[in-house]
C-alpha cells in the first residue's frame, strides 16, 4: 500500500485531482500533505505487522505440532509463498504503480485475490491449527467451523458473489477511482478482495476439514459461473476503461486480467477435480498414495 505516485506520473482521476488541487480536488498541490503520507505509512506498517504475525504463527503451529505425523514441506512452502504474493501485491514496486498504473494495479489484483488466496488455502492453515492447539482450543476451533455463520459464508455460491460482485462493484463505479485518494477506502478494498478471493478457493478447493462443503457439481457449477463472471468483466474493463485510465493502460491491464485468471482458474480446476478422484479412488489405491505422499 505504498502512497501514490508523484505528480510527474499519469495517474487516475481521483489522484490527479487530489495530489494537483485540479477540479474538486482539496489536496494541496505538489503531492500529498503529511497527514496523507503518515497514513499511507501507517497502512504498509500495518501489513508489515500482519504478514510477520502470519510468518511467526505458522511456524509456531509447525513447532507445536512435531510430535505428530510428518508436516508436508510442500504445504509450508506453499504458505510461505502465499505471504510473499500478499507482500508483493501491498509493498514495494508493484503497489507503488499500482496507483499510477491500471496494469500494475491489475498485476497487485491477480497477487492479492487470486494466487495468494490460492497458496495459502493449500497451506492448510485450519488443519495446522487444530493439530497444534491443545485439545479444548481445538474442539472450540471445530465448532466454531461447524457453526451457521462459518456455513454460510464459506458456501461456495456466497463466496463468489462476495468475490465476483466485489470486482464488478469495484471497476464498474466510482469505487476504483475514490479508492487511490482515501487511505482507508483503499485497505478495506483490498481486505475484501484477499478475504473474498481466499473463501472462494477454501470453499471449492481446501484442504482444510470441512464440515458443510459442498457437492462436486455445485462447486463445479460455481467455477464455471466464476470464470465467466470473470473473463465477462476483463472484457468490460477492456472496452470501458474506468475513470482516469487511459485506452492503452485499460487494454494492458484487461488483457493481463482475462489471461492470468485463466491461469489460476485452470489450477483450480485441476485441484477440484483431482480432489474428487482422490475421494472417489478405491481405497486401497488411496492408502498407498497417501503412504508415498508426503
Amino acid at each position: 500500500m505504498a502512497h501514490p505516485a508523484g505528480p510527474g506520473q499519469r495517474l487516475t482521476s481521483a489522484h490527479v485531482e487530489h495530489q494537483h488541487g485540479t477540479g474538486h480536488g482539496s489536496g494541496p498541490p505538489g503531492g500529498p500533505g503529511p497527514a496523507d503520507a503518515l497514513g499511507w505509512a501507517l497502512a504498509d506498517g500495518v501489513v508489515i505487522l500482519l504478514l510477520a504475525a502470519a510468518a511467526v504463527g505458522y511456524a509456531v503451529a509447525l513447532r507445536a505440532s512435531r510430535g505428530r505425523s510428518r508436516w508436508s514441506v510442500r504445504r509450508t512452502l506453499s504458505w510461505y509463498a502465499g505471504l510473499g504474493c500478499v507482500g508483493a501485491a501491498l509493498l514495494g514496486p508493484v503497489a507503488e504503480a499500482a496507483h499510477a498504473s491500471f496494469t500494475a494495479h491489475m498485476l497487485g489484483h491477480l497477487l492479492l485475490g487470486m494466487t495468494a488466496p490460492l497458496l495459502l488455502v493449500l497451506a492448510a492453515p485450519v488443519t495446522l491449527a487444530l493439530r497444534a492447539l491443545p485439545v479444548t482450543a481445538a474442539r472450540s476451533l471445530a465448532r466454531l467451523l461447524r457453526g451457521r455463520y462459518v456455513r454460510v459464508i464459506t458456501h461456495p455460491v456466497v463466496a463468489a458473489v462476495l468475490n465476483a460482485g466485489g470486482l464488478w462493484i469495484l471497476y464498474t463505479t466510482q469505487l476504483y477511482p475514490l479508492m487511490h485518494g482515501s487511505v482507508l477506502l483503499h485497505s478495506l478494498v483490498h481486505v475484501h478482495v484477499f478475504l473474498a478471493g481466499y473463501l472462494f478457493t477454501a470453499a471449492l478447493v481446501g484442504p482444510d476439514p470441512d464440515p458443510h462443503r459442498a457437492s462436486l457439481p455445485v462447486r463445479s457449477a460455481v467455477l464455471i459461473a466464476f470464470i465467466a463472471a470473470h473473463s465477462v468483466l476483463a472484457k468490460w474493463l477492456y472496452a470501458h476503461p474506468p475513470a482516469g485510465v487511459g485506452e492503452a493502460d485499460a487494454h494492458a491491464g484487461a488483457q493481463l486480467m482475462y489471461y492470468g485468471g485463466d491461469a489460476v482458474d485452470v489450477v483450480l480446476i485441476v485441484l477440484l477435480f483431482r480432489g474428487w478422484y482422490a475421494g472417489n479412488r478405491p481405497r486401497g489405491r488411496a492408502r498407498a498414495g497417501q503412504a508415498a505422499g508426503p
